[in-house]
């Protein structure tokens, strides 16, 4: 079988008539934790109500294009950074006896949401440049946001440009977002069949954080090419319980 046709099997739903592998959770497994624990400098950011500067829901979807240069000279507000986070990863609240499920803005097969959310931020008032991730599990059921500091990127501009396969245009961003993903998260429900889910999660995702970026006034655009190993290690991530699948560039468009 040849790889195209291995990846193409994957993005298949599986034939349920036939016998499958009981999941962790058939097996009455605990679930994994939603996200990681910190352990570095925990930092609020601020209210970001009416943040916002398009509530329009159809002029959101009428103005949503890929933004791929940006104004070096204007940052971003930490409020805006703050509503992006809350809307593409905040945990509203948990469900299940047990808590296993976590309710997000973005949709996710069985509330499970396999993924970490880290900004490299280069440009953003308030903050220092540096590697933050976000911290959800500090505030559920609130808006408020806490960012992990994890610490600073040495060389920047070169560095992300490294992680980010040298698309040059994305280290003019405020901000990278990267999405990482945790697979047993899905794993321990789905089993085999975990990273079909995984991958249609992954784009429900990705749309809130464009559409949010439209919402305040921010360009955007998502990269599915970067160097694996570059960008894991940027992050601090093994690369393989936790890896890098996703992108995405935001900061002020340039006029």
């Amino acid at each position: 079988m040849s790889k195209i046709q291995e990846n193409r099997n994957v993005m298949k739903c599986p034939d349920f008539t036939k016998g499958m592998k009981k999941t962790d959770q058939q097996l009455l497994v605990p679930h994994p934790p939603h996200g990681k624990p910190v352990v570095h400098e925990l930092i609020t950011l601020p209210d970001f109500n009416g943040t916002a500067t398009n509530d329009s829901y159809s002029s959101l979807l009428d103005t949503r294009r890929s933004v791929r240069t940006y104004d070096t000279q204007n940052p971003m507000t930490s409020k805006q950074l703050a509503f992006m986070l809350y809307y593409a990863f905040g945990v509203q609240g948990l469900r299940g006896k047990d808590s296993e499920g976590s309710i997000r803005p973005a949709p996710s097969g069985g509330a499970r949401h396999a993924f970490e959310l880290y900004a490299a931020v280069q440009n953003v008032e308030g903050l220092e440049p540096g590697v933050y991730r976000y911290a959800p599990m500090e505030n559920v059921g609130s808006k408020t946001v806490a960012v992990e500091y994890l610490g600073a990127v040495e060389n920047h501009k070169e560095t992300i440009n490294s992680a980010l396969a040298k698309q040059k245009w994305a280290a003019d961003a405020s901000i990278v977002l990267f999405v990482t993903c945790l697979p047993y998260k899905a794993e321990w429900r789905y089993g085999e069949m975990a990273h079909r889910v995984i991958l249609i999660d992954l784009g429900h995702m990705g749309q809130n954080i464009m559409l949010s970026a439209v919402s305040l006034g921010l360009g955007s655009c998502c990269m599915a090419a970067f160097d694996q190993k570059a960008s894991d290690d940027l992050l601090n991530v093994d690369g393989n319980d936790e890896f890098t699948v996703y992108a995405i560039a935001v900061g002020v468009p340039k006029e």
